[in-house]
């Protein structure tokens, strides 16, 4: 069963702290098989602002975050069947929660526990008993990052920069709109055509010496070249799609000037 609980209307009249600005009008989805947890943290949540979504299994989540995608997931490590290393390893293969935040809440305190939920895709981790202020805090901090890195994305769309960011995998994880637009993707990324994640995997495995741009055309007939940028989170690789006019610039610039091809660029 998946269970929605709303701001509650009795908080609406009560002055907000800037914390609780912050976290007001988010969507925050709570993993946790506990129901004394769950009590706890959505009773918290709401006062603060939030709508708060619940889940008590790593299926629940999965099924819950193709339907509506929240601002910032609260995930249990330990819960039967699919555990939250496992959860979070899986969500995040969903390009709609890519960007998404997700911290741990676990009683389970050893460096290899931590290492594996970061490893996993967790931006934080938190152990139980769970200290509502900290917790509250860190949410805060995250929320406000996600919230720049979605800013930043916009603000180089607008200035016409075609980016792509994908997994080792070459599945795309976000994309600015132009470069959808561009290339004919959806919003979740799902139907990128063959030609472009060929060239993507093409780009990477040319990283090094002069990093030379990889070639594909859309479906457009238009020519375009995919150039590797790095590395800019664990598993997320920043790729920049250009025109073939572009290249060719960019080309004749590093020629003559001796340039790299980023200098060139």
């Amino acid at each position: 069963m998946l269970m929605t609980f709303p701001a509650i209307s009795r908080f609406s009249n009560r002055p907000k702290s800037m914390s609780e600005t912050a976290r007001e009008r988010h969507i925050i989805l709570v993993v946790d098989d506990s129901p004394d947890t769950l009590t706890m943290l959505t009773d918290a949540l709401e006062q603060s602002g939030a709508t708060v979504l619940v889940a008590i299994s790593g299926e629940q989540a999965l099924e819950l975050v193709e339907r509506i995608t929240p601002d910032l997931i609260l995930l249990d490590a330990v819960m039967p069947s699919l555990d939250g290393f496992e959860t979070c390893r899986r969500l995040k293969r969903l390009p709609a929660i890519a960007g998404t935040p997700i911290i741990f809440m676990t009683g389970l305190t050893e460096t290899a526990h931590i290492v594996q939920g970061l490893g996993a895709g967790g931006v934080d981790y938190v152990t139980k008993p769970l200290v509502l202020e900290e917790l509250l805090a860190r949410i805060d901090v995250h929320l406000a990052n996600a919230r720049v890195a979605r800013s930043t994305r916009a603000a180089l769309d607008t200035v016409g920069r075609h980016l792509i960011a994908t997994d080792r995998q070459a599945r795309i994880l976000w994309s600015t709109p132009q470069a959808r637009t561009l290339i004919g993707l959806d919003d979740d990324g799902q139907n990128a055509p063959e030609a472009l994640l060929r060239a993507i995997r093409e780009a990477l495995a040319a990283e090094g010496a002069d990093q030379r741009p990889a070639a594909f055309v859309t479906a457009r007939s238009q020519r375009m070249e995919v150039a590797y940028l790095g590395e800019i989170s664990p598993g997320e690789l920043l790729f920049r799609l250009t025109s073939d006019d572009s290249a060719a610039q960019a080309e004749t610039l590093r020629r003559h000037f001796g340039l790299t091809l980023r200098e060139a660029e």
